[in-house]
């Protein structure tokens, strides 16, 4: 019987539905859009695959990907399939930043040629020339080249053959790719198929990075699958402004649509009562999460909050799934909700799960999907535990990927592990829980130090390593990287040692250096910073650091603490700041709240970067600096250097610039009066809607009275 591949799906669309749209790109998150048909799809992909197999780079060869998300990755992708090509998916770096990850996957992949757009080529070319490794990649701008459609030579793809390298979150020194083979994408794709209900009716709608598996084999691979339309976004439109998501959900009749629990958090705080106005989720079945932890409470509001506008609770799906076993391993049923119980906190100690009627809410990920067996077995005498009973997830079947790249030592340990009576091979997941008995899949945490924040793995050696080089008052290897609680999500502590002669030393000025490389090489923000005595950090009698217990001396106040620095709350961080004070201290307050530094700590001479922002906060703060004043300072600049004066300067001369465009009279804001000429756009998001009766004057008419939403729209 012939292996049918992705290959094969997509040759069969493109003849037998050439018009069907494949995918539809929003590059700005709203009306802009770009589009593929297959016949358009199909045409550029073997155009590519042509290409790639002209330079020699097919039967096995790997190519490094460098794309952000938009169709340009879409042909690649395919392209790379089509040429048997080993795809090696990365994101493109910041610009005037180090590249460590891609350095580091390219050398352990063996790429030979890099694919990317002739814009992320001109950055780069003048970067790579100082660096070997990458220097000697083939780099090939997709979007420029000519068709060679008619050079292309089918490969005859095997399920056997691999198909492309995952390279999992995680540690930036040694990163591992995930063998993932066309096998094991049909088999996925089959099991994601059923679980959800998708057929070519069920359109998909993502704002999920490309590059990671969740989007990439969940929703742009699924869409070619099922033969649906899926719709593309970028995930900082996203993050800049969540409701463009539910609009793209609402407008294209999305059908399946997800993301980690914190995007369900963020479209709940983040959209108002005015932008959900319109929305029509009716057509939402399935709202995917996973990749993190999934919270009870973050189901219960987003269903709440959204409830008026057509969302069904029942389309709540939590899901569990992993690189390594090419993505889902256990879901529940489209529609049926999800699965909601409450256990005793004091019986999960002691690694036995006894339901009660108030305890520690856990949300059940659902059962093993398809031929997938999932056991619980107990990590240090390899038994297979009973229901009820919590232990390590052992995961076996077709989905299971063939190992990590050139790590043969590694993947005997984690793909090839027996249990004690020698049942297997397994695939060991790191992964704690326990089966009910109905075989409902609950996730208690992990067994090892992995972080998992805002939807992505972090190893704490790599955070601990960066923590003790940003500043000389901290001692090496004495520093423990880990994860607490707060506002419902897991937020990065770390407690860390310094030196007995610099105790002195300003906590405010270590924390701006810690929090600058956390978030520079990390893209994560500090929630916290414990400095303690030396010496007093835990560690074992080998000395490796016990970051489990260190945490718990943390929580119990029991560490021998020097100095310490927590995230301000907002009130704190900016107190009173507004237009009132200054556009100067205004925009202090903007990047103090964004990066939990306090406003007299914000120097204008310093990049913003300076101050720790991820990419969440980092877009968070631009939308506010657009929304406050006009002015549209893009993330590439952030990144590169801009100076909290830059910041001030763009958003002042927007602000001098609204003001010749209109005048503003203003009889009354609130508790607010503002002066002729004064723009009534900083006081917009302190108000309620229908607080204030605004009148607009232009230079021949008065409009008014106006509500706080119309005052807006003039501005737009």
């Amino acid at each position: 019987m012939t292996e049918v591949t992705l290959v094969d799906i997509l040759r069969r669309r493109a003849e037998e539905q050439p018009d069907r749209l494949a995918y539809v790109f929003l590059p700005d998150g709203e009306e802009a859009e770009q589009k593929l048909t297959y016949a358009e799809l199909h045409a550029r992909v073997t155009s590519l695959a042509g290409r790639l197999q002209q330079v020699g780079v097919q039967g096995g060869g790997r190519a490094l990907l460098l794309y952000p998300t938009g169709l340009d990755y879409v042909t690649a992708f395919f392209g790379c399939l089509c040429a048997g090509t080993v795809a090696v998916p990365a994101y493109p770096p910041r610009p005037n930043r180090p590249m460590p990850r891609i350095h580091a996957i390219v050398a352990d992949a063996g790429a030979t040629v890099a694919l990317t757009t002739s814009r992320i080529f001109a950055g780069m070319e003048r970067r790579v020339a100082d660096l070997p490794d990458l220097k000697a990649l083939s780099w090939l701008a997709t979007d420029e080249i000519e068709n060679l459609s008619a050079a292309w030579r089918d490969p005859g793809i095997r399920h056997a053959d691999l198909a492309f390298l995952q390279y999992t979150s995680g540690s930036t020194a040694t990163p591992k790719g995930v063998m993932v083979s066309h096998g094991n994408l049909m088999h996925n794709e089959e099991l994601i198929r059923r679980a959800c209900g998708h057929s070519a009716d069920t359109p998909i709608v993502s704002w999920l990075p490309l590059y990671h598996d969740l989007g990439l084999i969940g929703n742009l691979l699924q869409a070619l699958y099922v033969g649906a339309p899926c719709t593309l976004m970028t995930p900082v439109s996203f993050l800049k402004s969540p409701i463009r998501w539910l609009d793209a959900v609402s407008r294209f009749r999305g059908y399946c649509s997800g993301g980690p629990n914190f995007a369900y958090d963020l479209a709940v705080r983040k959209t108002t009562p005015e932008q959900r106005e319109g929305l029509d989720l009716s057509s939402w079945g399935v709202a995917f999460n996973g990749a993190e932890p999934v919270r009870k409470e973050t189901l219960e509001r987003f269903a709440e909050t959204f409830a008026p506008y057509g969302f069904r609770a029942g389309s709540s799906f939590p899901c569990y799934g992993l690189a390594e076993t090419t993505l889902i391993v256990t879901a529940g049923g489209a529609g049926s909700g999800p699965v909601l119980r409450s256990f005793d906190p004091r019986e999960l100690g002691q690694d036995r799960a006894v339901e009660a009627d108030s305890g520690r809410d856990l949300v059940g990920c659902g059962r093993a999907l398809g031929d997938l067996q999932v056991a619980i077995v107990q990590p240090e005498t390899l038994e297979r535990l009973p229901a009820q009973s919590v232990g390590e997830i052992w995961v076996a079947g077709g989905s299971v990927a063939q190992g990590y790249w050139n790590r043969p030592d590694v993947t005997a340990e984690i793909f090839g592990a027996r249990t004690g009576e020698g049942s297997g091979p397994f695939l060991r997941t790191g992964d704690l829980g326990f089966l009910a008995a109905d075989g409902e899949l609950f996730i208690t945490g992990r067994r090892k130090d992995l972080l998992i924040l805002r939807g992505g793995n972090h190893y704490p050696q790599d955070i601990e390593r960066t923590v003790e080089a940003s500043h000389p008052a901290l001692v090496p290897g004495a520093a423990a990287a880990f994860a607490v609680e707060a506002g419902g999500e897991e937020r990065l502590v770390v407690v860390q040692e310094v030196q007995r002669t610099e105790r002195r030393t300003d906590i405010a000025e270590i924390a701006a250096a810690v929090r600058a490389a956390v978030a520079d090489e990390h893209e994560l923000p500090l929630y916290a910073l414990v400095l303690i005595r030396p010496g007093t950090i835990p560690k074992t009698t080998s000395g490796k650091i016990q970051r489990s217990l260190c945490r718990e001396e943390l929580l119990a106040g029991s560490l021998s603490v020097v100095s310490e620095w927590w995230e301000a709350p907002l009130a704190e961080a900016a107190p009173g700041a507004s237009a009132a004070d200054g556009v100067d201290r205004w925009i202090a307050s903007l990047v103090a709240t964004a990066t939990g530094a306090r406003i007299d700590e914000i120097d204008p001479a310093l990049p913003v970067a300076h101050y720790g922002l991820d990419s969440l906060r980092a877009v968070e703060l631009l939308h506010a600096v657009e929304i406050g004043t006009g002015a549209s300072p893009s993330l590439e600049s952030l990144w590169g250097g801009m100076t909290v004066a830059d910041l001030t300067a763009q958003a002042t001369a927007a602000l001098d610039e609204k003001k010749d465009e209109v005048e503003i009279r203003v009889e009354e804001v609130g508790d607010h009066p503002l002066t002729p000429g004064q723009s009534a756009l900083w006081f917009l998001d302190r108000l309620e809607p229908g607080n204030a009766a605004y009148n607009i004057a232009s230079a021949a008419e008065v409009v008014g009275p106006v509500d706080a939403p119309a005052l807006r729209a003039a501005f737009q």
